[in-house]
């Protein structure tokens, strides 16, 4: 996922950078260890171009993540979607990166993220986009996958899905209110004495 930074014009020029399922399993093994697979090649297309000698790249993030629901267990079809922009300034060594960390970037990758992840520097006439797109990736993957955002999700005491049926479970076991066990302290407590 490399970028000519010397062929770059003013004008935006398109790049696709499909999801290749090798990039996938080496960069996210822990998401498919979780059970969570990918729907078909997830695509990555992007506009870049040069202002001044500042490297301006917009994009955007589609795909589908087959992923099972943290609530209900249901499978589901989770949307990677995200988009982002990035402005990379030449280096100087003036205002470059002082870290460690940043300077083995640009080392490795000829672009070095500053901050946040809008900006940052580039070195070189060619820069590896591999480890920022990596985090758009990352960003667009769900910590906790949900069908959808109410999700009433498994009953904790008999296990049904809430989703299909409901249950008496919670009302029968639910305290009146939070402070009912400390009254049954307080009622033992009472009464030894």
């Amino acid at each position: 996922m490399k970028l000519s930074v010397d062929q770059l014009k003013e004008a935006p020029e398109a790049f696709r950078y499909p999801v290749e399922r090798d990039w996938w399993a080496e960069h996210f093994a822990d998401v498919e260890a979780s059970g969570a697979q990918l729907v078909g090649e997830p695509e990555i297309r992007l506009a870049a171009r040069v202002a001044a000698e500042n490297v301006h790249i917009e994009g955007d993030l589609e795909g589908i993540l087959d992923a099972e629901c943290a609530r209900c267990a249901k499978r589901y079809r989770h949307a990677l979607q995200d988009s982002f922009q990035l402005v990379l300034a030449p280096l100087d060594e003036e205002v470059g990166p002082s870290d460690e960390e940043g300077r083995a970037a640009l080392e490795r990758s000829g672009m070095c993220l500053g901050e946040d992840l809008e900006s940052g520097w580039y070195r070189g006439g060619e820069i590896d986009l591999g480890d920022f797109l990596t985090e758009v990736v990352s960003l667009s993957i769900p910590i906790q996958p949900l069908c959808r955002d109410d999700c009433p999700g498994l009953c904790p005491i008999c296990g049904i899905d809430r989703t299909e049926k409901n249950c008496i479970c919670e009302e029968e076991t639910k305290p009146a209110s939070p402070f009912a066990a400390l009254a049954v302290l307080k009622e033992k407590r009472e009464g030894s004495s």
